[in-house]
């Protein structure tokens, strides 16, 4: 079971990323923004069996949630490797 992180009630399991040792459980994040009628979201990356969470800010604007996945699905494994070293340094 993934450790709980800030958001997780609000957040969708997209997938796993894995390189070598190293995985990653992945989230979208997602939360409403009365104001715009429209909903944010943002990515949680959580080390599996390291206890460790890395979260990028809130890069997606969508209409609804489900605009948000669509949005997310277009990232490859590359790209979200990319935001995940920019966040962990590694």
């Amino acid at each position: 079971m993934t450790a709980a992180f800030p958001g997780q009630e609000r957040a969708k399991h997209m997938g796993e990323l894995k390189r070598g040792d190293r995985r990653w459980d992945v989230y979208v994040e997602t939360l409403p923004d009365g104001d715009l009628g429209a909903v944010r979201g943002r990515i949680h990356f959580v080390g599996a069996g390291q206890d460790r969470h890395h979260m990028t800010g809130w890069v997606f604007l969508e209409p609804t949630d489900r605009d948000i996945y669509e949005r997310f699905g277009e990232f490859s494994a590359v790209e979200l490797w990319h935001f995940l070293e920019g966040l962990d340094g590694i």
